[in-house]
């Protein structure tokens, strides 16, 4: 990761920021995120501050019941100084499974996925709420191998993330000076226990190198196939929704 510039890449980001809410929105409209704790919240969250100030950014917490790590959610926000609502999504996430499972067996799919699709339809609400856009989150490097949900956390108005793999994103969150718990915090799943390289097979060093071509796994070829095969079933994720395409002439 020798030639990239945090400082230069972070001030780029926060540009880009600025501009896209002149573009698209009014001096007052909000920049409404979900805070986990983690890197990419964090980071996410401390851009949006540089680009807007604290005074436009809504921080949401949004709990399933009882969250292990939430203090670290609200270090975040007592760190930038932003507004923030608590708003826990258990009792919501359990009535819509409760009522699914009383027509059809609920899929482990389905319990994996209907959180993160309740809380994006949260931030929405806020986001309609205060009058505000809202971030997605996500990274390149999860992005890469769909460790994300489809209209989920992968959803949003704008992603300041998107095109950085999680060792960029780590250095913009140093380069920003924030909290070194919060952005080298190891990301867990919140359902086993488990961390996200324990699920993934593969460490994010490794995807980094291979995404930025470093390395082209050529030594492991079981982690090549591994990362090659994941990326492509996950594809559908980061394109537009297909659609048919009519020609009236």
């Amino acid at each position: 990761m020798s030639n990239f510039d945090a400082k230069k890449v972070k001030d780029e980001v926060i540009k880009w920021i600025r501009e896209y809410f002149e573009a698209n929105a009014t001096p007052t409209t909000k920049a409404v995120l979900g805070i986990s704790g983690g890197k990419d919240s964090s980071v996410a969250a401390a851009l949006c501050v540089e680009a807007l100030g604290k005074d436009r950014v809504i921080g949401v917490l949004m709990p399933q019941g009882e969250q292990f790590d939430i203090d670290c959610s609200k270090k975040l926000v007592s760190h930038l100084g932003i507004k923030s609502y608590e708003i826990n999504v258990g009792s919501t996430v359990s009535a819509l499974l409760g009522e699914i499972g009383n027509a059809l067996e609920v899929s482990e799919q389905a319990r994996v996925n209907t959180p993160p699709r309740i809380r994006m339809s949260t931030l929405y609400a806020v986001a309609a709420c205060v009058g505000g856009r809202v971030v997605n989150t996500c990274n390149m490097s999860e992005d890469w191998v769909g460790y994300s949900t489809k209209f989920g956390d992968a959803a949003g108005d704008f992603s300041p993330l998107s095109e950085l793999c999680v060792r960029e994103v780590i250095a913009i969150g140093d380069e920003l000076g924030l909290p070194y718990e919060l952005t080298h915090k190891t990301p867990i799943d919140g359902l086993c226990g488990k961390t996200d390289e324990d699920n993934l097979g593969f460490t994010y060093a490794e995807l980094d190198s291979y995404i930025r071509k470093e390395t082209d796994l050529s030594d492991k070829p079981e982690l090549k196939a591994r990362i090659d095969g994941m990326h492509a079933r996950n594809l559908h994720k980061l394109l537009p929704m297909p659609k048919f395409e009519y020609d009236p002439e």
